[in-house]
């Protein structure tokens, strides 16, 4: 039965890869990975490291588009309540400046 690496597992060994500090063989035989999985990870890694910070620059907006979204929402049931509050007032004989 092979060995499942969780993705926390594989970016730390890939970090250990990319500090340079030990061969990939010896980092592979540390681990129990074939030398050539070590490089498809590292790989791999490098090629959508760039990725994570666009992604990071590009859910602003989406963040942004929401609450923007949200803040609408919220502000036409104020209004909506406002509404139904002044004609209730007006209804049962209340009027603003009697508050």
């Amino acid at each position: 039965m092979r060995k499942q690496y969780t993705s926390t597992q594989k970016a730390q060994i890939v970090l250990e890869v990319l500090k340079e500090t030990k061969t990939i063989t010896q980092i592979a035989s540390e681990h129990g990975v074939h030398p050539s999985q070590l490089c498809r990870w590292r790989d791999k890694a490098v090629e959508h490291l760039g990725q994570l910070f666009e992604e990071q620059s590009n859910a602003s907006p989406d963040k942004s588009a929401e609450q923007q979204a949200e803040t609408e929402r919220l502000y036409a049931e104020i209004g909506r309540l406002t509404t139904q509050l002044s004609w209730l007032k007006k209804k049962s004989g209340q009027t603003t400046e009697q508050e």
